[in-house]
């Protein structure tokens, strides 16, 4: 006879071995799944914590001893170990043991996918079960469902009439077809491989089928990562012709894999890419090979003859281009790191023409490296060597990249202590390199006014030594500030630094050398010999004395600078024998008017009595708008000017400091709440107050639009290679149309030259599972001589991404057609 027991929801609670094992059949029985790209796909098992107690609530309890059931029915809850199911009826047959659940099923798992059916029909043992209209909603917004789902051997699951997307319903409108999904007759997932096979499958993209395929399989996405094609790119270049990619990917191990990539090209044929990883505790390391043999090695030869790349012999048609690379970083400890990357290839720009990824860079740096990070104390120690991949034909004096010297080493230390030194912060800075060079750098520039002479007449400036040479750099600086009962802010500052230079020049370097210092209008020394040593003292004084005005809107901070910095002359000041190296570049403005050395590097150092005045200024304002400036002027005290001082490079040749009293510069700027902001720098020339230098920026940042404009200006500096004026204006802009659609443009034009440099215009779409961007851009080149400009350079881009799916599109979001 059968019992039947009614009691109140409240007090309807047990926790019994039937109530465990029906839930763990319950949240065990379905499969919630997607593509394998998703790589979010909860496990088919439930996540039960060992010792967890069932919580179960339910109108009405029903123990059927006749039939050797139990049933809970009205409002059913039942919760174990973070699970969650809801149905309206809750079925367990000891008998036949299976359990089914009925009327609006729920599971929500402790992970926080929700699955939701009909009715679920499933055994004990999870081997066997039947699921009837299945939805299921995945935490990472991932969606399936199916007409009804059927488990057998507790293996396999296939899932009848199923739909897959990533695309979130809309909310207005629940029923309308989302941005893309697939459907599929069956969809069958096999427990054991570890597979998902669609069949009879169709993509559909706003509800119109765009592709029909009978049937394809990808990884189960309970693993992270499974052996299969990857989704193939396009490419286009003229020398090379259209291309697809077509990747293979081969997870060997759960540490280590392989992935291999077929191009074949229209034009060159068939290009092969291999690459190879592998990851550790500590770290990872991973080697490529790329290799092709050309069809067309021609199509790199200009009109005049000429091979931009050693491409091939006349009347070979199948040269082979190919490259070897490597990169690796491993964590010895948590300060420690040692790393590498390296690039061996054909010729000097193959990585480049083929976009070879990690390795098509313009300037691509091999390095290995050793480096260390403790609070405020730092070790680097590597060695490099630079490889220009350009398209350009090779002159008599080389490329560009056999004028790239080998470093071997850099070594950079510095070392702050904890503890302060009387009363002042200590800090102690180490600095070495080598530098080994085949074929010296240089470029022709003239040496006197007026600069408009032929090319013949010019003097080499001499960027880089064919040779070797070597410095090795200490410097010591401690300062301390003290603060004065007026708000005076007072920083005494010692410093000093020694340094070594070996140098093993060739007699072609030498030679330059010569010619620029037997000039007459430099008048300087070669000074030529294989070392040089050099020291330098310095002792300066900072005084600031920031000044608050306040209202009940604003605050504002006037704070007048002004530094002292006592020092000799630096010595060999007026010889061109010491090679400059890491001090070419250099910028006087405001940002370096308070430096103590203006020099960029180590090379040239900076000797000679200095003052540096200047006045800043910042504001906050009560309705969010904040602002800065910044004026001041550098004077030489004493000693020789260094920067009037002409080295290989003649490095601070119309820098603005190179006279006794600088040029003025400035900057000043403001930001809005309303994302309105605006900044401008400048160099005036001291007496005449003429603009040497200027840059001007205003952005406009909101939802829906976002405006930039930029002014660059920089005066001749002929001494230092730039023979002409520079003027360039670039506009950006970029607007949301739509909620979903954007479009952007952008573009550089040179003033000087009257080129429109660089225009670049697209659209792009985007939500939350679909993106898709088109570019088209085309670049020109600026010489100002119309028989030396190369033909412009027109790129068209697109890439198409669907969530969880992955991307298509061309491998670098362009297609360059030249």
């Amino acid at each position: 006879m059968g019992l039947a027991v009614t009691s109140d929801r409240k007090s309807a609670r047990l926790a019994r071995l039937y109530g465990a094992t029906a839930l763990a059949c319950v949240l065990t029985c379905v499969l919630p799944a997607m593509p394998a790209s998703a790589q979010e796909l909860p496990d088919i098992g439930a996540d039960v914590p060992e010792g967890s107690q069932m919580l179960l609530e339910a109108d009405t309890l029903v123990y059927d001893n006749d039939a050797n059931t139990v049933t809970a029915v009205g409002g059913v809850q039942i919760d174990y170990g973070g699970n969650r199911l809801v149905a309206q009826r809750v079925t367990y047959d000891r008998k036949t043991s299976r359990l089914i659940a009925s009327g609006n099923v729920e599971i929500v798992d402790s992970s926080g996918t929700r699955i939701l059916s009909d009715e679920i029909d499933i055994t004990d043992d999870f081997a066997d079960g039947f699921v009837n209209a299945l939805r299921v909603e995945t935490v990472d917004k991932t969606y399936f469902a199916a007409e009804s789902a059927e488990r057998k051997g507790g293996r396999l699951t296939t899932f009848n009439n199923g739909v897959y997307t990533a695309c979130e319903p809309c909310e207005e409108k629940p029923d309308r077809a989302p941005i893309w999904r697939i459907k599929a007759r069956k969809i069958i997932w096999d427990g054991k491989a570890k597979t998902v096979r669609f069949e009879n499958s169709r993509f559909e993209f706003f509800g119109f089928p765009l592709a029909f395929l009978p049937s394809f399989e990808i990884a189960d996405p309970t693993v992270k990562r499974k052996s299969g094609f990857l989704f193939p790119g396009i490419k286009y270049k003229s020398e090379l012709g259209a291309g697809v990619s077509i990747p293979y990917y081969f997870a060997l191990s759960p540490t280590y894999d392989l992935t291999l990539t077929g191009t074949g090209y229209t034009k060159q044929g068939f290009l092969g890419e291999a690459e190879w990883r592998q990851r550790f505790n500590n770290g990872e390391y991973s080697l490529k090979i790329a290799g092709i043999h050309q069809n067309d090695p021609d199509a790199f030869i200009d009109e005049n003859g000429r091979r931009n790349v050693d491409s091939g012999r006349e009347g070979d048609p199948n040269k082979f281009r190919g490259m070897f690379g490597t990169q690796g970083r491993f964590d010895i400890n948590p300060r420690w790191a040692f790393g590498w990357k390296a690039l061996f290839q054909t010729d000097k720009n193959f990585s480049r023409t083929y976009e070879i990824e990690k390795y098509n860079d313009y300037v691509h740096t091999s390095e290995i490296y050793l480096t260390g990070l403790h609070d405020r104390n730092y070790f680097d120690l590597r060695g490099m060597y630079f490889q220009v991949q350009e398209s350009g034909f090779d002159s008599d004096a080389g490329s560009a990249a056999e004028r790239q010297p080998w470093v071997l080493p850099s070594f950079d230390y510095s070392y702050t202590p904890d503890e302060p030194l009387a009363g002042g912060e200590l800090n102690i800075d180490i600095n070495s390199r080598t530098v080994l060079r085949s074929k010296r750098d240089f470029i022709s520039a003239p040496t006197r006014p007026p600069f408009d002479v032929d090319f013949d007449e010019r003097a080499p400036l001499v960027r880089g030594i064919e040779g070797n040479s070597t410095r090795l750099t200490a410097e010591a600086e401690w300062k301390r500030s003290y603060i004065t009962d007026g708000g005076l802010v007072v920083t005494p500052l010692l410093a000093f630094q020694a340094d070594t230079t070996y140098v093993n020049q060739s007699d072609r370097s030498i030679d330059a050398i010569n010619a620029m210092a037997g000039d007459p209008d430099i008048g300087v020394s070669a000074d030529i010999r294989s070392a040089y040593y050099r020291t330098m003292a310095t002792a300066g004084l900072e005084l600031r004395w920031p000044v608050l005005f306040s209202t009940t809107s604003a605050t504002h901070v006037l704070e007048p600078m002004a530094q002292v910095f006592a020092r000799p002359d630096a010595r060999y000041e007026e010889t061109l024998g010491i090679p400059n190296e890491d001090a070419q570049s250099f910028v006087f403005d405001a940002s370096t008017l308070f430096e103590r050395d203006k020099f960029s590097g180590y090379d040239r150092i900076e000797g000679g009595s200095r003052a540096n005045l200047g006045l800043r200024y910042s504001g906050s304002f009560g309705n969010g708008w904040t602002t800065n400036a910044l004026f001041g002027q550098s004077y030489r005290l004493a000693g020789d000017n260094p920067f009037a001082a002409p080295d290989l490079v003649n490095v601070g040749a119309y820098s603005g400091l190179d006279t006794d009293t600088s040029d003025y510069v400035g900057l000043a700027g403001f930001i809005a709440p309303n994302g309105l902001s605006a900044s401008v720098a400048a160099r005036f020339d001291e007496q005449t107050f003429e603009i040497r230098r200027a840059e001007t920026k205003v952005g406009y940042f909101s939802a829906p639009l976002s405006l930039t404009a930029q002014y660059a200006f920089v005066q001749a500096q002929p001494l230092y290679g730039l023979s002409e004026d520079r003027r360039e204006v670039t506009l950006a802009a970029s607007t949301r149309v739509h909620e979903n659609w954007r479009a952007f443009g952008s573009g550089t034009y040179d003033l000087e030259a009257g080129v429109l440099v660089r225009n670049a215009v697209g659209f792009a779409y985007d939500d939350e599972c679909f993106s898709y961007t088109m570019t088209w851009s085309t670049k020109r080149d600026n010489d100002r001589i119309e028989s030396l400009r190369e033909d412009d350079e027109h790129s068209i881009g697109f890439n198409i991404s669907f969530r969880t799916l992955g991307d298509f599109g061309s491998a670098t979001s362009e297609i360059i057609e030249q």
